[in-house]
C-alpha cells in the first residue's frame, strides 16, 4: 500500500495515512463523515493508490454517511480545493470524476519547487564571521555563503536566549504568543517555556507542498511528548532534544540521554558537531533519491559552551594566531569547526547537484558570550541582554540563479520572518496571525518598501536575577525601548544616531518613552493569551 498523505486546509492537523482514501479523517473542523486529501502533484503512487479498484470501493462504501469530500491540491500560491462528491457516488462515476480532476487541475509538480535548508548556529556573535571584517578567525564556508547570496545588515534573533528565537523560527510568531517566553530546560523548576499545542510548525505548512521535512541537531522546544520533533511536523529527526550538552563528546545534560533518532534513544560516538554534520550529509544522500523536495533544519549547538572543540582545531589556531588569548583561540575553534561542517555539506549540495535548486539561509539563535571571547561587532553587550550585542547576528541567504550573488539587504529583519518567507517560496497559504512577514521579494532585487511595524523582544527567566519575570524591547522605526531588567527602569535609545545605545532618551523623549511603552504593554498582553507552562 502506497503512502498517501492527508492534511487539513489550515495545517492544525496532519499525519500520514496508509490505506484506503476513506479513513483519512480530521473530524475537529470538518463535517462528520467527510475527508480532506491534500497532494503535492499526481505522482504515479498516488494515482495507483487512489485508482486501485478495492480502494475506491471501499472508500466509496465507507463514506455513505453525509458527504465524500475529494480535495486535490493545486499547489498553486494558495490550497485550491475542488467540489464535494456525494458519497452514494457509484464507484465508477468516483473514479471518472478523479481521473478528469487530476488532468484538469493546474498542477505544479513538487518536484519543481526550490529545496530548503535553515542552518541555525548557537550563539554565534554579529561579527564571528570573517566575511563581517573580523580578521582573527577564518570562515570559508559562512564567507561562501555571503560572496554567493545576500547578507542582511540588519537582522536580528527574535530573542536574546535559544528557546524563545527556535520557537519564532518555526512558528512565524513572536515566541510568547506559541508558549515559548523563556528557555525550555530539564529541570521543570526552571522552564520557563511549553511550546503551545496550537502553534502551526513551518514542516506542517510546507507539506501540503509536497516537502519531505527533517531536523538534525538541537530542537529546544520540548523533551517528551508531546513536543518532539516528530510529533510537531517533521518526518525526520536526527539530533539533541535538549538545551545544551555538558560536553559535546558524551552528549549528557544533567546526566540525561537526550540524543534520539526519531523517537529512539542513541549514543553514537564522536564531537557533536561532526555528527550533526555527517547526519545532515546522509540526509541530503538519501533525498537525492528522490523528485520530492526537501526541507532541512540543521541546528547546530556550536559555538555554545562549554567551549570544547576538537583539539587539532585548536592547534590550527594557535599556530596561525600565535598572539591570541586561550579563551578567545577556543572560542575561534569551536567557531572554525563548525565551518568546517558546514563547507561539508555545502559540498555535498554540490556533489548531488542540488545546490542550484536549494534555498538555503544561514542565522544565529541570538548574539555571543563576550566572557567567552565572542564577537558582537560594534554593538553593546551580549546573550541575555536585550542590547544590540544580544539581539543582532548574522543573516545570509543564498539561491543560485534567483538571489544575486554579493547583494546586500538593509531591510531589519526578524528570525520569524523566515517562516513567512519560506512558505512564499514554497507557494503556501501562510496561517493566519503570524507575525513574520515575507522578504521574498526584496531577495528577488524586486522593489518590497520595509514593512512598517512595531518589533517585541522578550525573555523569561529564573534565578535571583530575573524571578521568573520578563525582559522586553520594543522597536519602533529608530528608536527602542528596553527592559533589560524586571527590576530597573525602562531605557529609549535612538539607533538611527546612536546604535551602539550609549544615551538613554528616556527623560527627553518623553512622548515618544510613552506610546512606545504603552504599545509594549500591549504585546505583553497579546503574549499573556498563550500558557507558557503545561497543564496539570
Amino acid at each position: 500500500m502506497q503512502s498517501l498523505q492527508c492534511h487539513e486546509a489550515d495545517g492544525n492537523h496532519s499525519g500520514t495515512y496508509r490505506g484506503p482514501v476513506s479513513k483519512c479523517l480530521f473530524t475537529p473542523d470538518i463535517p462528520p463523515g467527510s475527508v480532506r486529501v491534500f497532494s503535492a502533484c499526481p505522482n504515479p503512487a498516488l494515482i495507483n493508490n487512489l485508482l486501485d479498484p478495492d480502494d475506491a470501493e471501499d472508500t466509496v462504501r465507507t463514506e455513505e454517511r453525509d458527504i465524500l469530500q475529494l480535495r486535490i491540491c493545486t499547489t498553486t500560491n494558495e490550497l485550491q480545493c475542488l467540489e464535494m462528491v456525494p458519497a452514494k457516488v457509484s464507484a465508477m462515476r468516483f473514479l471518472i470524476l478523479l481521473i478528469m480532476t487530476l488532468r484538469t487541475s493546474a498542477f505544479v509538480c513538487a518536484a519543481d519547487r526550490p529545496n530548503v535548508v535553515i542552518i541555525l548556529a548557537d550563539d554565534l556573535g554579529r561579527g564571528d564571521y570573517s566575511a563581517f571584517g573580523t580578521t582573527d578567525l577564518q570562515t570559508p564556508a559562512i564567507d561562501r555563503l555571503c560572496r554567493e547570496g545576500l547578507t542582511f545588515e540588519n537582522f536580528y534573533a527574535n530573542s536574546c536566549v535559544c528557546s524563545p528565537t527556535r520557537a519564532a523560527l518555526l512558528t512565524g510568531c513572536y515566541p510568547d504568543r506559541v508558549g515559548v517566553p523563556g528557555v525550555i530546560r530539564h529541570q521543570l523548576q526552571d522552564s520557563w517555556g511549553w511550546l503551545s499545542p496550537q502553534a502551526v510548525l513551518l514542516p506542517q505548512v510546507l507539506r501540503p507542498a509536497g516537502y519531505h521535512s527533517a531536523i538534525v541537531g538541537k530542537w529546544h522546544l520540548g523533551l517528551s511528548s508531546p513536543n518532539t520533533p516528530t510529533e510537531r511536523g517533521f518526518d525526520f529527526f536526527h539530533g539533541f532534544l535538549g538545551d545544551m550538552m555538558d560536553d559535546y563528546l558524551t552528549h549528557r545534560r544533567g546526566g540525561q540521554n537526550f540524543m534520539r533518532r526519531n523517537q529512539e534513544v542513541i549514543n553514537p560516538p564522536g564531537h557533536a558537531t561532526d555528527l550533526f554534520t555527517t547526519w545532515a550529509c546522509d540526509y541530503l544522500t538519501e533525498r537525492a533519491e528522490t523528485k520530492q523536495p526537501f526541507f532541512l533544519y540543521l541546528a547546530y549547538n556550536a559555538p555554545h559552551d562549554p567551549i570544547q572543540p576538537p583539539p587539532d582545531w585548536i592547534a590550527k589556531v594557535k599556530q596561525r594566531e600565535p598572539q591570541m588569548a586561550d579563551k578567545r583561540a577556543a572560542l575561534v575553534a569551536l567557531i572554525e569547526h563548525m565551518d568546517s561542517g558546514i563547507g561539508q555539506v555545502l559540498e555535498k549540495l554540490d556533489q548531488l547537484k542540488l545546490a542550484d535548486n536549494t534555498l538555503i539561509f544561514f542565522t544565529s539563535d541570538n548574539g555571543g558570550i563576550l566572557s567567552y571571547g565572542a564577537t558582537n561587532g560594534p554593538y553593546r553587550s551580549e546573550k541575555q541582554h536585550m542590547y544590540e550585542g544580544g539581539l543582532r547576528v548574522p543573516g545570509i541567504v543564498r539561491w543560485p540563479g534567483h538571489i544575486r550573488a554579493g547583494s546586500r539587504l538593509g531591510h531589519v529583519t526578524l528570525t520569524m520572518d523566515l517562516f513567512a518567507t519560506i512558505a512564499d517560496v514554497a507557494g503556501v497559504a501562510q496561517p493566519k496571525g503570524i507575525d513574520g512577514v515575507s522578504v521574498l521579494p526584496s531577495l528577488l532585487g524586486q522593489s518590497q518598501p520595509e514593512p512598517v511595524r512595531d518589533l517585541y523582544f522578550v525573555r523569561r527567566e529564573g534565578g535571583p536575577v530575573y524571578a521568573g519575570k520578563t525582559i522586553e524591547a520594543l522597536m519602533r522605526g529608530p528608536w527602542k525601548l528596553i527592559q533589560d531588567s524586571p527590576f530597573q527602569p525602562l531605557e529609549l535609545y535612538n539607533l538611527q544616531s546612536d546604535p551602539q545605545e550609549t544615551t538613554n532618551l528616556a527623560t527627553r523623549e518623553k512622548k515618544i518613552f510613552q506610546d512606545l511603552s504603552a504599545a509594549l504593554r500591549q504585546q505583553i498582553q497579546r503574549g499573556g493569551q498563550s500558557p507558557w507552562q503545561e497543564p496539570k
